[in-house]
């Protein structure tokens, strides 16, 4: 069994590589959620608008879709919300109780 410190790759190019189970995970898995959340919020926002003249229907659905999320990726890649900090922070939060729970 591997220890709680470190995780290994078994798919793609870095397979069978120890990768540290270190902060940096928990920044990446809450740029991703903070992303996916500020897609979402920006979605619903962007029906409440006439973003253009397509006539509706499903392929200004999905135009819409992928609007919506190029303008959050930009808005979570500039970091100013604040919403990754704060889920970095409760990760880092839980692994440390753990770990010392553990212990």
């Amino acid at each position: 069994m591997e220890p709680l410190g470190s995780l290994t790759v078994t798919a793609g190019p870095n397979a069978k590589q120890k990768v540290p189970n270190t902060s940096v995970q928990a920044q990446d898995t809450a740029r991703e959620f903070e992303s996916m959340f500020l897609s979402q919020v920006v979605d619903e926002m962007m029906k409440t608008v006439k973003v253009g003249s397509f006539g509706g229907g499903e392929a200004e659905e999905k135009w819409r879709s992928f609007l919506s999320h190029a303008v959050a990726d930009e808005i979570a890649g500039q970091g100013r919300t604040g919403i990754a900090q704060s889920i970095e922070a409760s990760i880092n939060s839980y692994k440390s109780a753990k770990s010392q729970g553990d212990q």
